[in-house]
């Protein structure tokens, strides 16, 4: 793997437009857009599809449309259940439980700018690795910030902001998401 995405998955600044990282994207944008085209009934070509985008069998079952950067940083356990129209941004890592459920709309980035106008200017880029525990489920067109952890057993509010870690065990929701109360 080059320098570029080196820096990239380990969560330094890296150049989004080098060669290889937009030979990579532009993969993933063909077999998402391929995935997207299958009818669902279509099953084992779709399954061949998602494995050959992740790199690796899995038994997750994702709606289309569905859109990803590479693909490749998609860590996704058993059950796991994507519905229409989510986009998973994985420059650096997104590790997700088992039996977790995406609602229509989410969004799971983990690719970040720099604040400063100049180096944003530049293309500069970092990402930080995002983690998702067992048995959570996020509400529709809810978005989770770079470098979030949400724990286990977490219900996550549509619409809401995820942008701090969220604690096991919580039903969460807000602009920024926020303890609502504990799951019982």
């Amino acid at each position: 793997m080059s320098e570029q995405w080196q820096k990239m998955v380990s969560g330094q600044n890296y150049q989004p437009w080098d060669a290889e990282l937009t030979a990579k994207r532009q993969q993933a944008k063909v077999i998402c857009h391929r995935f997207n085209q299958t009818c669902p009934s279509e099953e084992s070509q779709r399954r061949a599809l998602l494995a050959q985008l992740l790199g690796q069998e899995s038994d997750a079952h994702i709606e289309a449309p569905f859109h990803c950067d590479y693909g490749s940083n998609l860590k996704l356990g058993k059950r796991f259940y994507a519905n229409h129209g989510c986009t998973l941004l994985d420059p650096a890592a997104i590790v997700i439980g088992d039996d977790v459920l995406l609602a229509p709309g989410v969004v799971i980035a983990t690719a970040t700018h720099p604040i400063d106008p100049e180096r944003r200017a530049a293309g500069e880029e970092s990402a930080q690795a995002i983690t998702i525990g067992n048995r959570v489920w996020l509400g529709a067109n809810v978005s989770v910030c770079p470098g979030v952890t949400i724990g286990d057993n977490v219900v996550v509010g549509a619409g809401s902001v995820v942008t701090r870690d969220l604690p096991a065990n919580t039903v969460c929701a807000g602009n920024p998401a926020r303890v609502i109360r504990p799951v019982e």
